[in-house]
């Protein structure tokens, strides 16, 4: 469904963020893609999403597809009419604008499409936001917001959500119930979803196959089971003590075995 294929990706003209990334969301699945601070993450989705030249970003080798249509042919609105939607992070939702007027809005998405807005879908996924539907936006609960944002691409009716960071400063409670619909939305209407996340064990609990970047490369890759289990994965990204790997000299070892293992 979207194929990202050796893109090279620059900001700027000088500084690179992107070194020759593919990756893989077949249809109907869930797969994330983990890594620290500064790895690239956002900058793919915002490659997939064709967001790049809002920040002086270029895609300058490579190639993305949607549904087999290159995605730098196509205007970011008009992506999302054919089914790609962008969950950004920072929920980036109309802060002065109520919550019902916030979904209204992403209504916009099914020009041309014959299909109709279903909120109380939302509303079902999310009471929150039914209680809170005459409620300024920029009022709400980082968490509402969260929903708000996840609320407005359901409205749109993609068959695939790219999301960035949805745990992001939320309390676990929060995180399981977002993590939920996410589970429920694929499971339910089968929408593919690229989650980029850094709390790897809530993005292992729902994805199929996983991707872990470093310094703007896919150092390793695999089916999150596989990827569960490696010791480096589970001491690094999962926070379990292995053998070798003192907790509290974590930092340490992790960049001194990063090195010795993907970046030499």
């Amino acid at each position: 469904m979207l194929s990202i294929e050796n893109i090279e990706v620059t900001y700027h003209h000088t500084v690179q963020a992107l070194r020759g990334l593919s990756l893989e969301v077949p249809e109907g699945r869930i797969v994330t893609l983990l890594g620290t601070n500064g790895a690239g993450k956002s900058t793919t989705l915002k490659a997939a999403s064709n967001l790049l030249g809002l920040e002086n970003g270029h895609v300058g080798e490579g190639r993305i597809t949607f549904r087999g249509e290159d995605v730098f042919r196509i205007a970011p609105d008009r992506l999302v009419q054919r089914g790609l939607f962008h969950v950004r992070e920072g929920r980036r939702i109309f802060t002065e604008m109520t919550v019902e007027d916030n979904l209204v809005a992403a209504a916009y998405a099914l020009r041309g499409r014959d299909l109709r807005p279903d909120y109380d879908k939302v509303y079902a996924f999310f009471p929150r936001l039914k209680e809170r539907r005459g409620q300024i936006a920029g009022y709400l609960s980082g968490g509402e917001q969260q929903m708000l944002a996840f609320g407005r691409a359901m409205i749109a009716r993609p068959s695939m959500i790219l999301m960035d960071e949805p745990s992001l400063g939320l309390a676990p409670k929060i995180v399981a119930e977002i993590f939920d619909t996410v589970r429920r939305l694929n499971a339910e209407d089968g929408v593919s979803i690229l989650l980029v996340e850094q709390n790897a064990g809530v993005a292992f609990s729902v994805a199929d196959y996983g991707y872990i970047m470093e310094s703007g490369q896919i150092v390793m890759e695999g089916p999150v089971s596989k990827l569960r289990d490696d010791k480096d994965i589970r001491s690094f990204y999962l926070g379990v003590a292995t053998e070798g790997s003192a907790r509290d000299s974590f930092r340490d070892v992790k960049h001194y075995k990063r090195r010795k293992r993907w970046l030499s």
